[in-house]
Formats: C-alpha cells, sequence, structure tokens
C-alpha cells in the first residue's frame, strides 16, 4: 500500500469516526429529560465513547503517519474521555451481574411443599453457571445438597448482601454520572471535541511515508507477544483454582497483579481488532478474534465484580451471614474469571468448546 493510499485509508477512517463523535455529542446535547431522553442520552454516551477509543487506537496505532505533537497532546485526551465516561455503565453493568449472581447461589425462597429428587434439588440451588456455556461441569457448592444452616445462611444473606452491594454500586454509579456529566461540560472536554470538530475535516499528516498494512502487523506483533507470555496451559484445565487462590491471599494486590497480564492483552485485542478495520474494514475480523475479545470482556467483569464483592464484604459491622454470602459471592465471581480464560484459550487456539 503506497504512502497516497495508506494516508487515504486512514483520513477516511478517522474522519468517520470524528464524524460519529460529533454526530453523538449532538444527540446527548440535544436529549431531553424524560425516561426516552434518558435513553437516547446513554445511547448517545456509549457511541461517543466508541468513537473516541477507535481514534485514539489509530493515533496510537499509526503514529508515524501522523504529526507527532498533535497525536501525542490528543491521544491521551481521548483516553481520559473514554475512560470517565464507560465508568456509569460499568457499575449499572458490575450490579446488574452480582445481583444475577446472588439469586443463582442462593436459589428460590424455601416455602412449605414436597421436596424435590436429590438432583432437581442439586440443579436448582447451584444455578445455571455459565461454565455450562463455556464446556465444563459446575463445581457444587458446600451444603447445596442437603438441608443444613449452609444453604439457610446463604439464603439469608444473600438479600441482605445484594442490599448492600446495590447502595454501594448505586452511590458509585451516581458519582459516576455527575463526574460524566461535569466533565462533558468542562473546558478540557470543549477543547477536545474543538480538536475532533478539526480532524473531522482535515487529518494532520507527518508526511513520512509508511506501510499502513506493516503498522497494523506491528500491533499484532505485540498482541502475540503478550499472549505468549499468559498461562495458557493452566488456562486450559478448568477449575484449576489459581484465580480464586490468588484472590484470597490478599485484600487487593494479589487479584489485580494476576489480572494484570490479561488486561494488557485485552488493550493489545483491542488495539489490534481496530487496526485491522483501518485496514481491512470492520466486517474482516475472524470468529477466533471476536470470540477471544469476548472472554476478556468478561474476564474484566468478573474480576471487576469480584474485587466489590471483597470490598463489600470489609465493611465494618456487617453480619456474618451477609459476609458469608458476600464470600461465596467473591469466589464464583473468581471461578468465572476462570472460565473467562479458559473461553480465551479454547477461542484463541481454535478449539472448539463443547456444550453438550
Amino acid at each position: 500500500m503506497g504512502a497516497g493510499t495508506a494516508e487515504e485509508a486512514l483520513a477516511a477512517h478517522l474522519q468517520d469516526q470524528a464524524t460519529e463523535f460529533l454526530r453523538s455529542l449532538r444527540v446527548h446535547r440535544e436529549s431531553t429529560t424524560d425516561a426516552q431522553g434518558a435513553e437516547e442520552s446513554l445511547a448517545a454516551a456509549r457511541s461517543l465513547r466508541r468513537a473516541a477509543r477507535r481514534i485514539g487506537a489509530a493515533l496510537h496505532t499509526f503514529r508515524p503517519l501522523l504529526d507527532h505533537q498533535w497525536s501525542a497532546a490528543l491521544r491521551p485526551e481521548l483516553a481520559w474521555l473514554s475512560g470517565t465516561l464507560a465508568q456509569e455503565h460499568a457499575y449499572a453493568t458490575r450490579l446488574a451481574r452480582l445481583t444475577d449472581a446472588l439469586h443463582r447461589l442462593s436459589g428460590p425462597p424455601s416455602v412449605p411443599s414436597p421436596a424435590p429428587p436429590l438432583e432437581v434439588a442439586t440443579t436448582t440451588a447451584v444455578g445455571r453457571r455459565s461454565a455450562g456455556r463455556n464446556g465444563w461441569a459446575q463445581r457444587q457448592l458446600p451444603g447445596a445438597d442437603e438441608p443444613g444452616s449452609t444453604t439457610r445462611t446463604l439464603t439469608v444473606g444473600a438479600a441482605k448482601a445484594a442490599a448492600l452491594l446495590e447502595r454501594q454500586l448505586t452511590l458509585a454509579r451516581t458519582r459516576a454520572h455527575s463526574t460524566a456529566l461535569q466533565a462533558l461540560g468542562s473546558s478540557r472536554f470543549h477543547a477536545v471535541a474543538d480538536s475532533i470538530a478539526l480532524l473531522a475535516s482535515e487529518v494532520p499528516f507527518s508526511g513520512a511515508p509508511h506501510d499502513l498494512e506493516q503498522l497494523a502487523a506491528t500491533a499484532e506483533s505485540d498482541l502475540a507477544e503478550a499472549v505468549e507470555a499468559l498461562p495458557l496451559g493452566r488456562a486450559g484445565h478448568p477449575y484449576n483454582a489459581e484465580a480464586l487462590a490468588h484472590g484470597l491471599h490478599s485484600a487487593d494486590s494479589a487479584p489485580d497483579a494476576q489480572d494484570a497480564p490479561w488486561l494488557k492483552v485485552r488493550s493489545l485485542l483491542r488495539l489490534y481488532r481496530y487496526a485491522q478495520e483501518v485496514v481491512h474494514g470492520p466486517t474482516a475480523l475472524e470468529s477466533r478474534v471476536l470470540d477471544a475479545s469476548h472472554a476478556l470482556n468478561v474476564h474484566r467483569e468478573a474480576a471487576a465484580a469480584a474485587q466489590a464483592a471483597a470490598q463489600a464484604a470489609r465493611t465494618p459491622r456487617i453480619a456474618p451471614a451477609t459476609a458469608y454470602a458476600l464470600g461465596v459471592l467473591h469466589a464464583d465471581q473468581r471461578h468465572e474469571v476462570e472460565a473467562a480464560r479458559f473461553a480465551f484459550q479454547r477461542a484463541w487456539q481454535h478449539e472448539p468448546v463443547i456444550t453438550g
């Protein structure tokens, strides 16, 4: 691909994303305050965030083609904007994930009815694990198949744990919403919007000759190197319990240190995906790349959910039953982390996942 063709392809991509950014910004500003307007505003904020991510990724991957001073100044501002807008949605998704997990783990409330067969009771108490979607058997919770105090403690504690998580995460979501609104009204954001408006009409290139496909290949090489460093051998064995064991060693540092290489691969995979969109178009991605990307998104969500459960469990003066339910929830989400690693390993290495 020649220099002129490379610049034309990159300019078309950047200007398309800049146009989407400006369109989403207009929709967000014009949205009303009723329920329909709130939905439109959230959808516009997501589109705004997606466009900002893609522009920032292109500025990073294809920076030799672009004016260095301009791209170096705009890239961190786009990262700040994307991160700020992502928080509200992340807290809402985290709360829904944890609430659903608590319902699944605690099972339906007990009623005076004939006892079901053992296999039915076990299935109900354990719940429909997402592991079934990824091809391995579900671990059984202690006491789930007997009418002991463990199951009753989990059922009682789950309601209080859900209420505690809802208070904490709803407060965090409200603060994130306020922060996003303040960011969108700040002079910092207006400077970013002005830069995007200029980008929609003209892309400042460096004039240096570079091959677009070669720069995209560099992104692929960085991704392959990071994947090579992952413990895919252990991730290929369901329920190796490494994620859970590390998560129990300390309050914060162990899970973060263990998850960091996977989160790095997720970021590099996103850069690779966006680079392929520039070179070949958005429809040219392999199914294994999309499946691997989905698995790493689930990995990040489950890791963040486990951290939220652990943080809630450290709340002072909570009831023992509540702390127990939060502990079970934390373990469940760390097992979901393992499940996501297993799914990524299968997707990346083209191994079919047996769900039967």
